[in-house]
């Protein structure tokens, strides 16, 4: 291909074309986010194929071909709903219901289709460093149990959860109708919340911990009297005791108020740096491999990987969820991640429950990153971080809007010392919001109207307790460093990236919103992706044979039996998965899911390279 150094390009996909087909669920997203990343068509989408791919060309490439299905055909997953069932998607979001519930949105197919782009991407930043093109193949199962991954590695750790799974969780509701999402990570705020509203002190006790927890349970037992609490205050009051304890409160939006307003904007900005590498990226990183970075890992003691990424280094400076599964991603397509954690290690090693004595929500995204303790606060500290970025090719991090640039290590901080660094920043808001609250999971589906579409017409709207847009954020993120290295390497720059949750819940609730802006119902119908009882179990329909199937009795058959009932009439359906333990000897995911060597549920890698 021409050379990165002279090839003129603004966005990574200029002057590459695609053809693409398959299912419309996953295939519209995937070319949405080509054209967002410059690549064009000259032909018609098919997005009527139950099973296609895409292919790029163009801009010095072979080309490279990225397959996305629902499943392998002999699992009888065939479209998004039976996809959740299968996975345990509908176990989780369900918790706070006490049964499982189908997401009324595509979750599964977006999750895909942003995997398909990555495998796009990645092929083609392994040829331009000198890789072979290769076919990628993802499935919406890998998307649907990634989507799972850290619940189901609690599910099978040593110990029990720390909290209990039970049904119940905010939203909550004033007394003058308001709905609305509270957020805090300090109990002396939720304390100073509820004395606020003269919450019985019983009940806030009691309350903490479940909600401290329901990231990890996706659910939250709270104590009624919260809830009666909240109900008997209006709204501006709630709101002056928030302000007043440090909490926050989020009133849940719809989606006609997020279509309003909404700017356009892409899931993500790459911004090149100013600053020009002198020759190729390559030999940048090359000129001071051994400066900054410790040694790279003995043969053998790492996640072996001939990936497209292979022979790059991830800096990740993340905690809780996006960031971290944003390089668990890179790391799985080849390249070597450091994790930068604070002096005595990352806190949430030891967040429960564990295998071998390390948290099994932690190594769900975090197995096989090597560790560097770094403390950011101490300059000393900041100036070894400064050299190993100087030799790093990708620099991720989501610490609190402002913090990066404060210790001197933003994008343009770094650039002067790496200018082909891909600098990358993981956030809540991007800064695309005037009013934001708290950058949080639960506050952006709050804010962006998620809790709306995420439930059928008819119900009440409820953010999903299943952590959503922090697994979709991160595949964004990872989505976002992949474009950003092919452009480096298409133009000798760095790069900053920036994805966010707002994008992710843009992403995911995008079919929505257009039809919010058309003034049409923005909602799917009543009772959609509800799993019907059979007598041992419940089953879930495909979408498209769903009224068809729920004109069956079946709250007296077995599972097995309720199925066979269904197929005679021509009827597609799946058991739905309710105990993620029971996934490991599944045979819709024979021999997929395995455990890593702290004896940890690990799931399969989303894609394959062949």
């Amino acid at each position: 291909m021409a050379s990165p150094a002279t090839t003129q390009t603004v966005r990574p996909l200029d002057t590459l074309r695609f053809d693409a087909s398959g299912p419309p669920q996953i295939t519209s997203v995937v070319t949405d986010h080509l054209r967002l990343l410059g690549a064009r068509t000259d032909r018609p989408v098919h997005v009527d194929a139950p099973a296609g791919g895409t292919t790029l060309a163009g801009g010095g490439f072979a080309p490279a071909h990225a397959a996305a299905t629902w499943a392998d055909p002999a699992s009888g997953l065939a479209d998004e709903a039976t996809v959740q069932a299968a996975t345990g998607i509908m176990a989780v979001h369900g918790r706070r219901d006490g049964t499982p519930r189908g997401l009324a949105v595509d979750y599964a197919a977006t999750a895909t289709a942003v995997l398909a782009v990555q495998g796009l991407l990645a092929n083609l930043v392994g040829q331009a460093r000198g890789a072979a093109p290769a076919h990628v193949t993802t499935g919406a199962d890998r998307a649907g149990l990634l989507a799972v991954s850290q619940y189901l590695a609690a599910a099978g750790a040593d110990e029990g959860e720390a909290a209990e799974i039970a049904a119940g969780g905010p939203p909550f509701t004033s007394a003058d109708g308001t709905v609305f999402e509270l957020e805090t990570l300090d109990p002396g705020a939720w304390a100073a919340f509820w004395k606020a509203l003269e919450a019985p002190a019983d009940a806030l006790r009691a309350g903490w911990r479940p909600f401290q927890f329901r990231y990890a349970t996706a659910c939250a037992p709270l104590p009624a009297a919260l809830h009666t609490t909240a109900r008997s205050h209006g709204w501006d009051r709630i709101r002056r005791a928030a302000a007043a304890s440090g909490a926050e409160v989020c009133a849940l939006r719809s989606l006609a108020d997020r279509a309003a307003e909404h700017d356009g904007a892409a899931p993500w900005s790459l911004t090149p740096s100013t600053a020009w590498a002198a020759g190729s990226a390559g030999s940048v990183r090359a000129a001071g491999a051994a400066g900054g970075l410790p040694a790279p890992p003995a043969a053998g003691s790492l996640r072996e990987s001939a990936g497209p990424l292979a022979g790059l280094t991830v800096l990740e400076a993340g905690r809780r969820i996006q960031a971290p599964l944003a390089a668990h991603l890179l790391g799985l397509l080849g390249a070597d991640v450091i994790r930068i954690e604070p002096p005595g290690g990352d806190p949430l090693r030891g967040m429960p429950p564990a295998c071998s004595g390390i948290s099994a929500r932690w190594l769900a995204l975090n197995r096989g990153k090597r560790a560097v303790e770094i403390d950011i606060k101490a300059e000393a500290d900041r100036g070894r971080l400064r050299d190993m970025a100087a030799h790093a090719d990708v620099f991720l991090h989501n610490w609190a809007p402002g913090k990066a640039a404060a210790l001197g290590l933003d994008a343009d901080d770094l650039a002067r010392v790496n200018p082909a660094l891909v600098h990358a920043y993981t956030s809540g808001w991007a800064g695309r919001l005037d009013d934001a609250p708290m950058g949080t999971d639960f506050m952006v589906q709050a804010r962006t109207g998620v809790g709306e579409a995420a439930r059928p017409d008819g119900e009440p709207p409820a953010p999903s307790l299943m952590t959503l847009l922090d697994v979709l954020g991160g595949l964004l993120g990872a989505e976002a460093v992949l474009a950003g290295l092919l452009l480096r390497e298409r133009t000798g720059r760095g790069v900053r990236v920036d994805s966010s949750l707002l994008g992710a819940a843009d992403t995911l609730t995008g079919p929505a919103l257009r039809r919010a802006a058309r003034g049409q119902n923005p909602r799917r119908p009543a009772g959609f992706r509800y799993p019907l009882a059979t007598a041992d179990g419940w089953i879930a329909p495909a979408d498209a044979d769903a009224r068809a199937a729920a004109g069956h009795d079946l709250r007296g058959l077995p599972t097995a039996e309720a199925l066979s009932r269904l197929r005679r009439h021509g009827l597609t359906a799946t058991a739905v998965t309710t105990e993620l333990s029971d996934l490991h000897h599944d045979p819709r995911f024979a021999g997929s899911i395995s455990r890593d060597a702290h004896g940890a549920p690990a799931v399969p890698d989303p894609w394959s390279f062949a």
